[in-house]
């Protein structure tokens, strides 16, 4: 697939570290706590076969600004930088594409600013916290998977670990999250390397504890697709049934051999329908 061209911006808000790739119509993807670079990221490659694809990277986040006050890594502060963002890079719209937190970004980007949007594809993500309602999320104590997801999690941010054995520990921890887990490196066989933003992370899991805009949803004024796995661990199908209840111009697409990834899980089928989305709104793409 090639790598990704990387640049530093320069915007009112802040330097911002962004990797573009490939031609077309400008699509914005980011993620809460990943840091990216060169090599690209599975959800986004998903992208570039039909986008000019922006994945961002967040304050706190590679080469991007460091967040002077911890309140500059809030999801409302984060999509006033992607709006500054967009205005140096001359879009007066662009499309946006999130999965799972990056999800999150999408609802509060099309509640506060359907005016930069023409859409929105929010992926295997929720409205509100998750964790605490669902028995179906791996995050609550009642799942029958949550001992063994909280046992790797601890071991991963272990310091006594080795790479190697990091390594093997977190790709136990994404099995977990497959439909498939037998077919993991088959779906990750790319050469993609990325991690996280401890700082990031530490913010977020404060800030999904209050986090519910579902009385907002009605607010989001531009098409919405929102697709999920039928078997998602994360982020249970019920918030994207829920989430299509409440935004107005929305579309909801099932996979139902997926849990959540199904942009690798179930990739023809996945490609098909955002064809399908976008080609209803431009005849021409």
């Amino acid at each position: 697939m090639g790598i990704w061209k990387r640049e530093l911006l320069s915007t009112t808000r802040g330097n911002f570290e962004i990797f573009t790739k490939e031609k077309g119509y400008p699509l914005c993807i980011t993620h809460h706590y990943s840091v990216f670079n060169e090599t690209g990221d599975y959800f986004a490659d998903t992208f570039t076969k039909s986008n000019k694809v922006f994945l961002v990277n967040l304050r706190e986040a590679g080469h991007s600004n460091k967040a002077v006050e911890p309140f500059q890594l809030s999801l409302v502060e984060t999509i006033l930088d992607l709006e500054a963002i967009r205005e140096e890079l001359g879009f007066s719209k662009w499309g946006f594409a999130g999965h799972s937190t990056g999800g999150m970004f999408g609802l509060i980007y099309g509640i506060y600013f359907s005016t930069s949007l023409t859409f929105t594809v929010i992926v295997g993500a929720a409205a509100r916290e998750y964790a605490t309602f669902s028995k179906d999320c791996i995050y609550n104590p009642k799942h029958p998977d949550y001992e063994r997801m909280q046992a790797l999690v601890e071991s991963i941010n272990g310091s006594d670990v080795s790479s190697q054995k990091k390594i093997e520990l977190m790709e136990e921890r994404t099995k977990l999250s497959l439909f498939e887990p037998k077919k993991y490196k088959e779906f990750f066989s790319k050469n993609i390397h990325k991690h996280m933003a401890r700082t990031r992370i530490s913010y977020f899991n404060r800030e999904i504890q209050v986090f519910d805009v579902t009385k907002k949803l009605e607010l989001i004024t531009i098409p919405t697709l929102i697709m999920c796995g039928r078997y998602d661990i994360q982020c249970p199908i019920i918030y994207s049934i829920e989430m299509k209840e409440l935004i107005p111009n929305s579309k909801l697409v099932i996979f139902e051999r997926s849990n959540h990834y199904p942009f690798l899980e179930e990739a023809e089928e996945f490609n098909q329908v955002y064809n399908a989305f976008v080609k209803e709104r431009d005849p021409s793409f």
